[in-house]
């Protein structure tokens, strides 16, 4: 099984187990990370679910898609490693993933 390294909003790091498969946004909720609102499910209708991908990981994520880029546009923390948790699936190839909760 893999694991994600999640540096909460307050600066505490939280390891989380994640299962292949699913998106972080729901590893992130089954691993007690309560603070990420995540308001419409997964489904690419909000930006609630925003982090912060740590630099090593980016070439190892899909490309973001248009409908991701402009619901991050909407966030005023957005950087160059800002990725919505609910488009990354988990994956053996992740494995260590690092990820900051944007702020609100």
């Amino acid at each position: 099984m893999a694991h994600m390294v999640v540096t909460l909003r307050d600066g505490t790091e939280k390891q989380i187990e994640a299962e292949n498969g699913i998106s972080v946004m729901e590893n992130l909720r089954e691993g007690g990370v309560d603070e990420m609102l995540a308001l419409c499910g997964g489904c690419l209708s909000c930006a609630t679910c925003h982090v912060f991908v740590g630099e090593s990981f980016l070439p190892l994520l899909p490309e973001m898609t248009e409908d991701e880029s402009d619901l991050l546009d909407s966030a005023d923390s957005r950087q160059p490693n800002s990725r919505l948790s609910c488009q990354i699936e988990m994956s053996e190839a992740l494995d260590g993933l690092s990820i900051t909760i944007a702020p609100e």
